[in-house]
């Protein structure tokens, strides 16, 4: 017997295919009979070879509209088909596609988009109360509906309005133009299409506000957020960011607030880093000191400090740097290094030293590394390792100086043997392809 064999998914079985009966012989008749009891041309309506092709072609469609969606407006549209009447079918599957485009309003929830779309109020008697072409650019505004099922759907109202039953009529449509319009109005309306439900704001602040997230209320946010469209995300991050970077915001709300843009910063659309940066300028352009540092840590965290520039890349690593080297030279410091060292590690993993703040970052890196008379801090170990061997030439270049000029490096790799024994092991991690022909008898001179 095997054990934990997965058995194989059970296919749900196919819809059986729509197949309309055959009114040729009923219609036909009926029509003639009808035209001629009242004195008026055959013509007045389709013509049977019309008819005929329009519903031989109609199954197929209606096959595409969910079985759900089927319902009496379109019993009543191909009714009007079989009787010839085009200029009714249109004005049915119409009233089809704007009940079910109202239904994916209600849906994304009728209690947000006052917040997504800045207004005031917003209820079920402001939806029923907007004409056709308002609710086809505000499906489009929430992402119901691509700018593509707009300019179709758009097409189908005017020839809902000039050519159907429903104003008096410009002209008549023939079988072909009816086809095209159910078809359209399927594919951009009457679909099953993963309807988009937006993300009540005020309930997510609430609830960032409120606690640190458990996992499960964390992941339930995610679901919810993930399920809208980019612009609310967007709106979404831009808010979080704020609560982040308000210096009277709880930890917690910061910690929230953090936790869900984490999950999505590799998922940040242009916009989205766009608007984030926009706000992150604003800070400096205020001198808001406090809103601005944070906002640095923000991205950071983010994994997007480059986004901010080389002079402000600069600003972070060259703090980093001596916020590391400061607490190397305090007392306990082979306790205290290892997060200050982890930090900048992180910092220069994602982003490239600008050469400004090149000297700084290796003399920081290199000084805490080789340590003092009394060892290094072990537990730093690994991330000066990391950050030494990832160094640019001109990166190198500066290390291999350090010895020969006027800082700390140089006192204690020249008094210290077990200095001195490090740096020669810090030397040892570059990689020889990468030192500068100017400095390759240095190099060569500290190999171990």
């Amino acid at each position: 017997m095997i054990k934990n064999a997965k058995l194989p998914a059970i296919a749900a079985p196919p819809e059986p295919p729509v197949k309309l009966p055959d009114i040729q012989k009923v219609t036909a008749g009926m029509l003639d009979q009808i035209t001629a009891a009242l004195g008026v041309p055959r013509d007045v309506v389709a013509g049977d070879h019309q008819i005929a092709h329009a519903w031989s072609q109609l199954p197929r469609l209606i096959q595409r509209i969910p079985a759900h969606l089927r319902d009496e407006k379109i019993v009543k549209a191909c009714i009007a088909i079989a009787s010839g009447l085009f200029d009714s079918a249109i004005n049915y599957i119409w009233n089809a596609a704007i009940l079910e485009l109202r239904e994916k309003v209600r849906r994304f929830g009728l209690h947000v988009i006052p917040q997504v779309l800045d207004d005031k109020t917003f209820d079920e008697d402001s939806l029923i109360d907007l004409k056709d072409a308002e609710l086809l650019d505000l499906c489009r505004k929430l992402n119901l509906i691509t700018d593509q099922d707009f300019f179709f759907l758009d097409q189908c109202r005017d020839t809902r309005n000039n050519y159907s039953v429903a104003h008096p009529a410009d002209g008549d449509v023939d079988e072909d133009e009816v086809l095209s319009f159910i078809s359209r109005c399927q594919k951009h309306a009457l679909s099953s299409a993963q309807n988009p439900k937006g993300v009540d704001t005020k309930a997510l602040l609430a609830a960032v506000k409120t606690a640190r997230f458990k996992k499960d209320q964390l992941d339930e946010w995610e679901t919810r957020i993930r399920g809208t469209f980019d612009a609310q995300r967007e709106l979404l991050f831009g808010m979080l960011h704020g609560i982040y970077c308000d210096p009277d915001s709880g930890e917690e709300a910061r910690v929230n607030a953090l936790a869900i843009c984490k999950t999505f910063a590799d998922e940040f659309t242009p916009r989205a880093k766009s608007l984030l940066l926009d706000k992150h300028q604003d800070y400096r352009a205020k001198g808001d000191e406090k809103r601005k540092v944070a906002s640095q840590r923000f991205f950071e965290n983010l994994g997007l400090l480059a986004l901010l520039g080389d002079a402000e890349v600069h600003a972070v690593i060259t703090s980093a740097s001596r916020n590391l080297l400061r607490v190397h030279n305090d007392y306990n410091n082979f306790y205290n290094e290892p997060p200050f060292a982890e930090r900048l590690a992180q910092i220069t993993k994602q982003n490239r030293v600008p050469k400004s703040a090149q000297a700084e970052f290796v003399e920081a890196v290199v000084t805490c590394g080789t340590g003092n008379t009394y060892g290094v801090s072990h537990a730093a170990v690994p991330y000066y390792t990391s950050m030494v061997k990832s160094f640019s030439p001109n990166e190198i270049k500066i290390m291999l100086g350090l010895p020969a000029e006027s800082n700390t490096l140089a006192v204690r790799v020249k008094s210290s043997n077990s200095c001195a024994k490090r740096f020669k092991q810090l030397v040892a991690l570059l990689d020889e392809s990468s030192v500068p022909t100017s400095v390759k008898a240095t190099y060569k001179k500290w190999l171990p």
